[in-house]
């Protein structure tokens, strides 16, 4: 399962499995530049918070070595900050690309400044596939034994590189031949979990079943879920955490039902500038994943179909805040951390 790798660099290009064909094709995308990898970004290529990280390093590499000589380094800073604003709820983006940037900018030379932005940004990715074996690890004791585990939207291999963060636990129970049974919502409004997170788990012969969003309290009410686990996309300094869109609405009714709900999330999904929740900026995405649904017909062929009223109008954000209050805890690379300011700020004060 390691192996699987969503996204990475050869040369100055990029290369990334184009997740948006999924599950009907796999195909992958080469991205010559960083305006391209840019654009794979924002119009969700690529998508998670960790492979979104990664996405942002390799790019900060390529306009590191697509940049003239004579203005170099004016050129570098101005593609940190388009690449930092592709997509802005993910804090892993902007941490990923200030991390390749403050390395480039500690070599005097144009040319080892190339090298060292191709280097960190490699460093990066290798650090994600390490810290998500790691969160695996911490989060295998935590498994319920027969009842089901309940996942959000994606956070497996595709969406955080190595075995992902909250599938992380449950590739890790599988691989040493535990039993685990997973409930994955569909996710909507693009659907993550119904196109990415069932062919993960059926990829790797995990058994598992899809629900509606809203059959959640259903199962939950009849005592089928032992437990909640998702990703984050950020984590604020007092632990309040922005996921994809409906992560809030299942913490309500896993605290409603006595279930416990984790996050699973590396170190850089945190952010200690970020007090609060409500400074977490949420993205509001196009209308049309709302009022159109896309899939393959009964030909193969791929098709966006119109599925709301003529002339209707809607909201679209693509994530939502849960409270700090609503976590039971968060599972790292360094093991569980309490969902508290002090519990995190100990556990960033050690990276």
């Amino acid at each position: 399962m390691s192996q699987n790798k969503p996204i990475w660099m050869e040369e100055s290009a990029v290369f990334m499995i184009d997740q948006r064909l999924l599950p009907h094709r796999v195909e992958t995308l080469r991205l010559d530049s960083y305006p391209e990898t840019i654009r794979a970004i924002q119009e969700m290529a690529v998508r998670g918070a960790g492979t979104i990280g990664v996405a942002g390093g390799f790019a900060m590499a390529q306009a590191a070595l697509d940049a003239p000589e004579a203005g170099f380094w004016e050129q570098t800073q101005r593609a940190a900050e388009e690449i930092s604003a592709a997509r802005p709820t993910a804090k892993n983006l902007s941490h990923a690309v200030d991390r390749v940037f403050s390395a480039m900018r500690k070599e005097k030379e144009t040319a080892a400044a190339r090298r060292r932005a191709v280097s960190e940004a490699q460093a990066f990715y290798d650090e994600n596939v390490e810290m998500s074996e790691k969160i695996g690890q911490a989060g295998l004791p935590l498994l319920p034994q027969g009842k089901a585990v309940l996942t959000h939207c994606n956070a497996g291999w595709l969406a955080c590189t190595g075995l992902g963060t909250a599938l992380a636990p449950i590739f890790a129970a599988h691989r040493q031949g535990k039993p685990v049974f997973v409930i994955a919502t569909e996710t909507r409004p693009r659907g993550q979990g119904a196109k990415l997170t069932v062919w993960e788990l059926s990829q790797a012969g995990v058994p598992h079943a899809l629900i509606a969003d809203t059959a959640a309290g259903h199962f939950m009410s009849r005592g089928e879920i032992g437990m909640v686990i998702v990703g984050a996309d950020r984590i604020a300094a007092n632990g309040d955490t922005a996921n994809k869109i409906g992560t809030y609405t299942l913490a309500v009714l896993a605290k409603e039902h006595k279930i416990p709900f984790y996050v699973a999330a590396p170190s850089p999904t945190f952010d200690a500038g970020c007090p609060s929740g409500a400074r977490i900026p949420i993205e509001e995405r196009h209308e049309d994943e709302l009022l159109r649904a896309e899939g393959s017909l009964h030909s193969g062929e791929q098709a966006s179909i119109r599925v709301a009223t003529p002339g209707v109008k809607a909201r679209n954000p693509a994530f939502d805040v849960t409270p700090a209050a609503l976590i039971t805890a968060f599972i790292t690379e360094a093991g569980l951390i309490q969902p508290n300011s002090a519990a995190i700020s100990v556990f960033l004060s050690g990276k």
